[in-house]
């Protein structure tokens, strides 16, 4: 008996964990952004974030917006992956 109220309380925190889940989108403002190869560059290293879902860079706004699910990547690791691949950025405006 007590075993499966242990097993319904477990199957209760991990729904509702992923019903607090939600699709964040944040637009980064980049830095560095020279030529038409630098898009694809900052595309890149923003997709290997894990949680990213969508990213969008804008080369002539020198902006990137990112669709992310907020339980496993964060702006602060979004910021760090571009600036990691040598296009430093911060973030604009966040839209939820």
């Amino acid at each position: 008996m007590k075993t499966k109220i242990l097993l319904l309380f477990l199957a209760f925190a991990v729904t509702s964990g992923a019903a607090l889940a939600a699709s964040r989108t944040v637009t980064l403002d980049v830095q560095n952004m020279t030529c038409a190869v630098c898009p694809i560059t900052v595309k890149k290293a923003l997709e290997h974030v894990s949680g990213v879902q969508q990213v969008k860079v804008d080369y002539e706004n020198k902006t990137a917006t990112v669709q992310f699910d907020d339980t496993t990547a964060t702006a602060d690791k979004l910021t760090e992956a571009t600036k990691t691949a040598g296009y430093p950025s911060s973030i604009k405006k966040e839209n939820k």
